[in-house]
């Protein structure tokens, strides 16, 4: 127990550090004051500082698992809670970027690395996403031919949104919060195609 804490608070520490300063400024021996640790056991749980960034984001992707599913636990229909799970992930995953400041930068630099550590939360998500599109179907909210299928495609559909919203391209283009919501409810929910 004692080393998942001492693990949990140089990854906390780190983030903290990483945020305020930038990855690239800050060092081991930073992250071993600041947590009040020694280098030694900074050691002993990662061998570079490159093994606590990715440690780093893994706990934040894991956060926001959690955040996601405590949206999927609900007890709401299917097609409300499939609304309140978009808007919910896309305003987390914004907070959690934006939340860790200068490693923002490093995070859109290093997308492909980070891309290693997101397969656990694409594994969830799309877990999440069938869940709740299965409940749909049997609750003869949705018609849904493949529920496997569709859930890929929503994840890969939600994810290709992340940078965009992160960064406000949206808002770039005039297309206020409210607006873009309603935009993704159509697509999401209605399709584009004229019946």
């Amino acid at each position: 127990m004692a080393v998942s804490k001492t693990r949990n608070l140089l990854i906390d520490v780190a983030r903290q550090l990483f945020a305020r300063q930038g990855v690239e400024k800050t060092t081991m021996n930073d992250i071993a004051q600041a947590s009040n640790k020694g280098r030694r056991t900074l050691y002993t749980y990662f061998k570079d500082k490159e093994e606590v960034y990715m440690a780093v984001i893994e706990s934040e992707l894991k956060q926001l698992v959690d955040s996601l599913q405590q949206v999927a636990s609900q007890n709401l229909p299917a097609d409300e809670k499939l609304t309140e799970y978009v808007f919910t992930r896309m305003e987390a995953v914004k907070r959690t970027v934006v939340r860790n400041g200068t490693l923002r930068a490093k995070f859109f630099r290093d997308i492909w690395k980070v891309e290693n550590v997101r397969r656990y939360f694409d594994q969830m998500e799309v877990e999440i996403l069938t869940n709740i599109l299965r409940g749909g179907v049997e609750s003869g909210v949705f018609r849904i031919e493949n529920v496997d299928a569709t859930a890929m495609v929503l994840h890969y559909s939600l994810k290709g949104l992340d940078v965009p919203y992160i960064k406000g391209t949206f808002n770039e283009l005039g297309i206020d919060r409210k607006e873009i919501r309603k935009h993704i409810l159509d697509v999401v929910f209605f399709g584009i195609k004229i019946k």
